[in-house]
């Protein structure tokens, strides 16, 4: 099957809004880091392969035809040489936004990874070194964060040919996303998902 999709923004840009949409055209399933926590047992040693190095690309996204979110973001320039064919997606969004929303939620999280309940910790350790590859490690202040968002989109759109990325904001809606996907533009809203609620009640789910 392989994948022909490929959500390339860091969390907390509309990955889950991303994932909800590329399902609603008929272009999924779509893989998302809430795969990994509904399936711990099974994909998390798959990923914490990819972090020692040995990644089996076809055995992690068996079954799906998109991919979105953490930790596939960090691994854009692999998933370029293993699925050059792809379209890829890199949402983004106001910087300031972006650090506020991460800082809390995702980074919120993993600062406290200490006090989290112990069988969720190795999830962490993943997303903590995922997170890192991305070039956003731990204890970063407000500006480097904004400047570690910053670099990461400007080496995405370095790394994957014009032809193949879409720059997309998801409240832009369905059109430019539709137009570069060459599929019709579906009747309703665009999907808007995972407020910092909602993510705090998924991650509930990993414990």
């Amino acid at each position: 099957m392989g994948l022909k999709v490929v959500g390339v923004g860091l969390g907390r840009t509309g990955t889950y809004s991303l994932k909800v949409a590329l399902n609603q055209l008929g272009l999924g399933p779509t893989y998302h880091m809430e795969e990994i926590i509904l399936d711990m047992q099974r994909k998390l040693p798959q990923w914490q392969a990819v972090v020692a190095g040995n990644s089996d690309w076809v055995a992690i996204f068996e079954g799906y035809t998109a991919a979105v979110d953490w930790p596939t973001a960090s691994y854009y320039r692999e998933l370029h040489a293993a699925y050059p064919d792809a379209q890829f997606i890199l949402t983004h969004r106001n910087p300031e936004s972006w650090v506020d929303s991460f800082s809390a939620t995702i980074y919120q999280l993993l600062s406290n990874i200490d006090e989290a309940p112990e069988p969720m910790r190795p999830w962490l350790e993943l997303v903590i070194a995922v997170i890192a590859k991305a070039g956003i490690p731990l204890g970063l202040g407000r500006q480097r964060l904004m400047d570690a968002f910053a670099a990461h989109n400007a080496a995405v759109e370095a790394a994957i040919p014009p032809d193949r990325l879409l720059a997309f904001q998801v409240k832009e809606g369905w059109q430019p996303l539709c137009g570069f996907l060459d599929v019709p533009v579906p009747d309703g809203l665009f999907p808007r998902t995972n407020d910092r609620g909602e993510f705090w009640d998924k991650v509930a789910g990993a414990a």
